[in-house]
């Protein structure tokens, strides 16, 4: 990613010592929260189908999922540390994940109206070299405003909501929705970074 060197250097320079993290997700977001913490990254987005089972808790689906994606790409792309994310909202138990057009988008935020969801994201950072992994799987609580029709479709109409679990982004228009919030803000964003850089730190990525 341009500019990783630069940070690299800056980040030596107050006692850091890093190592490039692939990130093994196409999501924007996560590059942003990544870079925003200041961690050189390049990404190799895995091509591995996002596939839930019935029978698995969301929680598992989710953590399960993150470290496919991180050793899918491990198998195929140089490098040592690889990051894997996967992010669901689940509403009364029952998880929703990408809408599939305008119509479903509608649908999950006409759902989500007035009530009280949870954004799980599950994450792995996979150290190719030692064969080790740490992960966990982080949730956060999230309060929706009670919205009107012409709300929804308003927002739905703009396609910000086509391309995220739940047919919302919490960073963007869609913030002002939100009444509350309990838990990580960048755990719903689909990065929980707090958790994510001591992972970096135990593997040895990073040093403080």
């Amino acid at each position: 990613m341009a500019g990783s060197a630069g940070r690299a250097r800056q980040l030596a320079k107050i006692g850091m010592a890093v190592a490039t993290i692939i990130l093994a997700s196409a999501s924007p977001r996560r590059a942003g929260l990544l870079a925003s913490a200041g961690i050189p990254f390049t990404i190799v987005p895995s091509t591995r189908a996002e596939a839930l089972q019935p029978s698995e808790a969301p929680a598992d689906s989710v953590r399960r999922l993150a470290g496919e994606k991180a050793r899918d790409v491990a198998r195929g792309t140089d490098g040592r540390f690889f990051l894997g994310a996967d992010t669901i909202v689940v509403l009364e138990g029952r998880v929703m994940g990408k809408p599939r057009d305008r119509e479903d988008a509608e649908r999950m935020l006409g759902r989500l109206s007035g009530r009280v969801h949870e954004v799980l994201t599950g994450f792995e950072l996979f150290d190719k070299h030692a064969g080790r992994a740490l992960g966990d799987v982080v949730t956060t609580r999230v309060e929706f405003k009670r919205l009107r029709p012409d709300e929804i479709r308003a927002y739905v109409a703009t396609g910000c909501a086509l391309d995220k679990a739940g047919a919302y982004g919490i960073q963007g228009r869609a913030a002002y929705m939100v009444r509350r919030l309990e838990g990580s803000y960048t755990n719903v964003v689909g990065l929980p970074l707090c958790e994510v850089v001591e992972a970096l730190r135990r593997l040895g990525a990073i040093s403080v």
